[in-house]
């Protein structure tokens, strides 16, 4: 998943499944954000912040009021629209193309792109598909794993032993992401997805084994090509001064690309089966985000033996 600037009008055809109306010759136009134009006021002649740089999309209610619009005006506004900058038209819910837009697109050399959903539905594919592509990217250094629905980025020093573990979780049926370095970015403000460099995708180092592909030794099933974020495990190795949370409510959070991902420390001591307790972090956060959390039924329990055992203290003290 490299660092992409830019996305070609092709690409954005091949992948929102746009049929090509017209400038098949013109789909190595660029396509630089992620913001998509549906333009209204330019059709009345207001272009003072006409973005030239996104996909212009036109639906019904763009069409029709360009319609209404006097024939010489209604050429003109067209052609200013069509500027250098421009990537490419979009014409939704299969309306035909104006005679003025195929004019001025051809003469501009800006490809028109067709669909019969409407311009809701396309809108949304559109923007999901350019926010993945032109997303920043960042490269953490860890193992992505998917337990059981959970993507679990497992972090640490370099040694302390994430491949190993990760691959003790492919061996318990889990499915492997990336290993080593991860490129995640922000699909949203409260989801970060992360991904395998291609060079890199269902490989993993084990120290003394060297690398191995996760998918010849366990089957396609044992990989995904991506994943979204959930859960933070650090590991770190145990020292007899370390403090690690013993109850479960000391929950931490890291902030990667402004999006928070709650996180817990683990240590590395020998005799601890990482990957068990590593699965059983991943489930214990699933059942938290399902409502259930242990360490509240666990204070619930704990005051309300106080609370008998107070009672008890009181009767007996009463009797005496």
């Amino acid at each position: 998943m490299p660092n992409v600037d830019s996305v070609t009008v092709a690409d954005l055809a091949q992948n929102v499944r746009l049929t090509v109306l017209q400038g098949e010759d013109y789909l190595n136009r660029q396509i630089t954000t992620s913001d998509i134009c549906r333009p209204s006021l330019e059709f009345a002649g207001y272009f003072k912040h006409y973005p030239a740089m996104r996909i212009q999309l036109l639906g019904i209610t763009e069409t029709s009021f360009a319609k209404e619009v006097p024939a010489d005006k209604r050429c003109e506004y067209i052609e200013r629209m069509c500027t250098p900058q421009t990537p490419c038209f979009v014409v939704s819910t299969d309306l035909p193309v104006m005679d003025e837009l195929k004019t001025a697109a051809e003469k501009a050399h800006i490809p028109i792109l067709g669909t019969p959903l409407t311009s809701s539905r396309i809108l949304g594919n559109m923007t999901s598909y350019l926010v993945g592509r032109l997303a920043p990217r960042e490269s953490l250094h860890g193992v992505l794993v998917d337990i059981s629905g959970v993507g679990v980025l497992i972090t640490g020093d370099s040694g302390v032993g994430k491949s190993e573990t990760a691959l003790e979780l492919v061996r318990r049926g889990h499915r492997l992401v990336a290993d080593d370095r991860v490129e995640v970015y922000a699909r949203d403000e409260q989801t970060l997805v992360g991904a395998a460099p291609a060079i890199l995708q269902h490989l993993m180092e084990i120290r003394g084994i060297g690398i191995i592909d996760v998918m010849t030794l366990y089957g396609s099933g044992a990989v995904l090509p991506q994943d979204t974020i959930d859960f933070i495990v650090h590991l770190e190795i145990w020292t007899p001064d370390s403090q690690f949370d013993r109850l479960g409510d000391q929950g931490d959070t890291q902030f990667i690309q402004d999006v928070a991902i709650p996180k817990v420390s683990v240590p590395v001591k020998t005799g601890r089966n990482l990957a068990i307790i590593i699965e059983s972090a991943a489930m214990n956060f699933r059942a938290q985000t399902m409502g259930y959390d242990a360490t509240k039924t666990f204070d619930e329990n704990l005051n309300r033996l106080i609370q008998q055992n107070s009672e008890r203290d009181r009767k007996e003290a009463e009797n005496d």
